[in-house]
C-alpha cells in the first residue's frame, strides 16, 4: 500500500478512510461481514478434523486494489500461459511433438499418474481440455509477478471472489462508490457462454448445461449450488444421469432430458467406473463412451491435470515458446526438481531456506516453509525426500507482497496471493481480478483456507490514480 512515506495511487482512497474510521467501527464492520456470511451460508469443508467439519472462510473487510494498467500486463500474461497450457494438453495426447522434440521429459509426461492414457487420440469439443483454469500470482514488486502454480482440473474459489465483492457492495456503499471498480459479477454469465460455446458435435438446439458434484459433503459444494444457481442450471449427481445409446440422460420429475455439457467438479478417477475405478459410485457409468462419440462435452477434460502437475510447471515457459513462438510475461518460481540428483542434494543442504511441496499436493498440505520450520521438521523432510525423490518439488521463499488487513490488533500487513479465472472456449474470457487468499497469522506464507487463511474482496479499477504523500497514521503499516 505504501512505501518510502508515499501511499500508491489505487491505495489513496484507502489510506484517508482508513485514517478517519476508527478501529471499533472497522471491527464491528468486520462482525457484521461474518454475520453475513454466516446468513447467507458460505462454507467450505476441512477433512479429516473429526466432528462438524464445516467452517466460514474468514473475509477480511479492507479490499486488495490493482490499478487497470496492472491488471492489463497481468491478465495479458494470464491469457498467454492458459493459451499455451491448451496447446500442451492437445498435443501430448495427440502427436506429442513437444515430448519428440526433447523440450520436457517425455517419461515425466508418459510415466505421470496425472496422464490419461484413455484420451489419447481424441479431440474434445473445441480443442479445449482446460476449459476453467485458475491461476495463482504472487506479487514481489511493484511490477513482479510469479505464477505459483496452474490449476487446470477442478479449480474452486470463484464463488468466495463473487460473495465477496457482494458482501463489500451493501457494508461499505459509499466506499465502494468512492472508486471506479470494474465488476466481476458477470463471472456466471461468461462461464455459461464458455460451457454452450464447446457444446459436442451432435448437440441438438440449445446446448443443456449441468453441474456434476461428489455431493454435499465436498468441501466447495456451496460453490457448486452457488454456480448453478447463478446461472440457471441444474446440479446434479451421479446417479441423476444416465447414458442410453451414447447419450446422457438427466432424470427429472417430466422425465429424461438429454445433457449435452456437464461442468464437471469430481476428479477423473471418479467419473465413469467403466473406465476409471470401477467401484465409484459417484460418476456415471457409460460418461465416456458418450463423450468420445461427440454426445456430450466434459469440463474440464479428463487428463488437464497433467498440466498442473507440480513437475510439469517448471516447462510452462518452454510450453509457450515452442507452441506460440513468444517470450513469457509471466514468470514462473525457480523450482528444484528432487527426482533430479543435483537438484536434490542442493534442497537437501538448503531445507531451512525453501518450500518444499508434494508434485500431487494441494491445499497446503504436505508442504515444508523451510525458514519456519523446526530441526525437527526438516529432518523427517529429508527422510521423506530422500525415499521418494519424484513426490517432491523445492522452490525459495520469495519475498511476497503485503497488504493492510484488519487483525485483533488493528490494521497490519498480511501476506497475500491472486487466483484469477481463465475460461476457454471459443475465446478466452477473464473477469477483471479474482480470489485473494490472505495469510491471517503474522509472518505466514501460506494462504490456504484449509491452513487458516482467509480472503479478501479484489479491486481492479477502471483508471491509474497518482501516487500521494502517506497520511501519518499509515506511514509504515504496509508496503507494496
Amino acid at each position: 500500500m505504501s512505501a518510502d512515506g508515499i501511499i500508491r495511487g489505487p491505495y489513496a482512497e484507502i489510506a484517508r478512510w482508513l485514517a478517519a474510521i476508527p478501529r471499533e467501527a472497522l471491527q464491528r464492520r468486520s462482525r457484521e461481514a461474518e454475520l453475513l456470511f454466516k446468513r447467507i451460508g458460505i462454507t467450505f469443508a476441512v477433512y479429516g478434523e473429526g466432528g462438524d467439519p464445516e467452517r466460514l472462510i474468514p473475509f477480511d473487510i479492507i479490499p486488495r486494489i490493482l490499478a487497470r494498467a496492472e491488471w492489463e500486463a497481468l491478465s495479458r500474461g494470464l491469457v498467454q500461459r492458459v493459451r499455451a497450457l491448451n496447446l500442451f494438453l492437445l498435443d501430448v495426447y495427440g502427436a506429442q511433438e513437444i515430448l519428440r522434440a526433447g523440450r520436457i521429459p517425455a517419461a515425466l509426461v508418459r510415466d505421470n499418474e496425472a496422464f490419461r492414457p484413455e484420451m489419447k487420440g481424441f479431440v474434445p469439443p473445441g480443442g479445449v481440455y482446460t476449459h476453467i483454469a485458475g491461476i495463482d500470482v504472487v506479487r514481489t514488486g511493484a511490477n513482479d509477478f510469479w505464477v505459483l502454480e496452474d490449476n487446470c482440473r477442478t479449480p474452486s474459489g470463484v464463488s468466495y471472489m463473487l460473495e465477496g465483492r457482494e458482501a463489500m457492495l451493501r457494508l461499505f456503499p459509499e466506499l465502494c462508490g468512492a472508486h471506479r471498480i470494474l465488476p466481476v459479477g458477470h463471472y456466471p454469465e461468461e462461464l455459461l457462454e464458455t460451457l454452450k460455446s464447446v457444446a459436442p458435435p451432435n448437440c441438438r438446439g440449445v446446448p443443456r448445461v449441468v453441474i456434476l458434484t461428489p455431493g454435499s459433503y465436498n468441501s466447495a459444494y456451496y460453490e457448486h449450488c452457488f454456480l448453478a444457481d447463478e446461472m440457471g442450471v441444474e446440479v446434479v449427481e451421479g446417479p441423476d444421469l444416465f447414458v442410453e445409446e451414447d447419450v446422457v440422460f438427466m432424470r427429472t420429475t417430466t422425465g429424461p432430458r438429454r445433457v449435452d455439457v456437464i461442468y464437471r467438479r469430481i476428479d477423473d478417477d471418479y467419473l465413469d467406473p467403466r473406465v476409471f475405478r470401477p467401484e465409484s459410485v459417484l460418476g456415471v457409468p457409460g460418461l465416456m463412451a458418450a463423450y468420445k462419440a461427440g454426445n456430450v462435452a466434459l469440463a474440464n477434460a479428463p487428463g488437464a491435470g497433467i498440466a498442473d502437475d507440480k513437475a510439469v510447471y517448471p516447462y510452462v515457459p518452454e510450453m509457450i515458446r515452442f507452441y506460440l513462438g513468444e517470450e513469457p510475461l509471466l514468470q514462473n518460481v525457480p523450482t528444484y526438481l528432487c527426482e533430479r540428483d543435483e537438484d536434490r542434494a542442493y534442497v537437501l543442504a538448503h531445507l531451512d531456506k525453501l518450500v518444499v511441496k508434494l508434485t500431487k499436493g494441494s491445499g497446503g498440505y504436505g508442504m515444508l516453509v523451510g525458514p519456519h520450520s523446526t530441526a525437527g521438521e526438516r529432518a523427517e523432510f529429508a527422510a521423506r525426500i530422500k525415499a521418494k525423490p519424484a513426490d517432491y518439488i523445492a522452490q525459495p521463499t520469495l519475498a511476497l507482497s503485503t497488504v493492510p488487513t484488519l487483525t485483533e490488533t488493528g490494521i497490519a500487513p498480511r501476506h497475500v496471493d491472486l487466483r484469477p479465472f481463465v475460461l476457454c472456449g471459443k475465446e478466452v474470457r477473464i473477469v477483471p481480478g479474482g480470489l485473494t487468499r490472505v495469510a491471517l497469522r503474522e509472518g505466514s506464507l501460506v494462504v490456504n483456507s484449509s491452513q487458516g487463511g482467509g480472503t479478501k474482496d479484489t479491486w481492479v479499477l477502471e483508471d491509474d490514480p497518482a501516487d500521494i504523500p502517506a497520511p501519518q497514521a499509515v506511514q509504515g503499516q504496509a508496503q507494496c
